[in-house]
C-alpha cells in the first residue's frame, strides 16, 4: 500500500488493508474498502486477491 509517495506495507487480504490504514492514522470507523475516495485499487478491487 502506498500513501502519497510512502510505502506503508503489503496487504495480502482485506484485514491487512484495514490494519495498515489504522496504523497510518485513519480511524477504523471511516474505513470502507469500497470507498474509491479513500482507496485506489490497482488491478482489481476489494474482492480480488491472489
Amino acid at each position: 500500500m502506498v500513501l502519497g509517495n510512502v510505502v506503508l506495507g503489503v496487504a495480502y487480504g482485506p484485514a491487512d488493508v484495514v490494519d495498515i490504514l489504522r496504523q497510518a492514522g485513519i480511524e477504523e470507523a471511516v474505513i470502507a474498502l469500497d470507498d474509491r475516495q479513500l482507496i485506489e485499487w490497482q488491478g482489481g478491487g476489494p474482492d480480488v486477491w491472489k
